[in-house]
């Protein structure tokens, strides 16, 4: 799940490590239809004050949704107020240290693999026209550069020449094993970034040094 921070989506799933939290929270994911706090504390039992507290707690950390819905098929005046019910959050959430974002590299490369097969062509300008397009796309909905490199993991530190280093490669296993395709991509997607929030391309360069990303950004000008 994209949508959190990698700091928020550390701490939900810290939050699992509670026994009566992560089994409040599996209990919700087994069921057929949102679940109510009753229910939950009767299921597991649980205090309802203990399920209540745990539930809501799971709501903040971004593991479960929240609905209001009127029991019994009651409606209308004195049907009572409606149940908070809980659901399991459809997205995944996933976390890794260093942070990694394989998720955005079987997306680029699933997209590009449908688009060959729709359009034929190369695989290779697929591949790139695709991580371009991402790249832009990303970049779009964010108007500073930096923050894009930071938000995907990139962890970008300011040189004296007034460049950027990248210290942290998101697609660090799949680069080890599939170097030429992977860091094509990512200079491609990294463009396409660029390109959106008025950065010139040509600042994405190569970076070959041990520990970083395969790019830095070279300084204005």
């Amino acid at each position: 799940m994209t949508g959190l921070s990698w700091l928020r989506r550390l701490s939900a799933l810290a939050s699992l490590d509670d026994g009566n939290r992560r089994r409040l929270y599996e209990h919700v994911c087994a069921a057929t239809r949102p679940v109510s706090r009753d229910d939950a504390a009767m299921a597991l039992g649980l205090p309802r004050s203990t399920a209540s507290f745990h539930l809501d707690r799971l709501v903040r950390d971004g593991l479960l949704d929240v609905e209001f819905r009127k029991l019994g098929g009651k409606v209308g005046p004195g049907s009572g107020r409606p149940a908070k019910l809980y659901a399991p959050v459809v997205d995944e959430i996933g976390a890794s240290v260093p942070e990694r974002h394989y998720d955005l590299a079987g997306e680029v490369m699933a997209s590009a693999i449908q688009n060959l097969m729709a359009e034929g062509g190369s695989p290779r300008e697929a591949l790139l026209e695709t991580a371009y397009a991402r790249g832009r796309e990303v970049g779009a909905a964010e108007p500073r550069f930096e923050d894009v490199l930071a938000s995907f993991g990139y962890r970008p530190e300011a040189d004296d020449d007034g460049g950027y280093s990248l210290v942290n490669c998101p697609f660090h296993r799949l680069a080890e094993s599939h170097t030429n395709v992977v860091c094509a991509m990512n200079g491609a997607f990294l463009s396409g970034a660029a390109a959106a929030c008025g950065i010139a391309e040509d600042r994405i360069a190569d970076d070959n040094r041990e520990g970083h990303c395969c790019a830095r950004i070279r300084p204005a000008g």
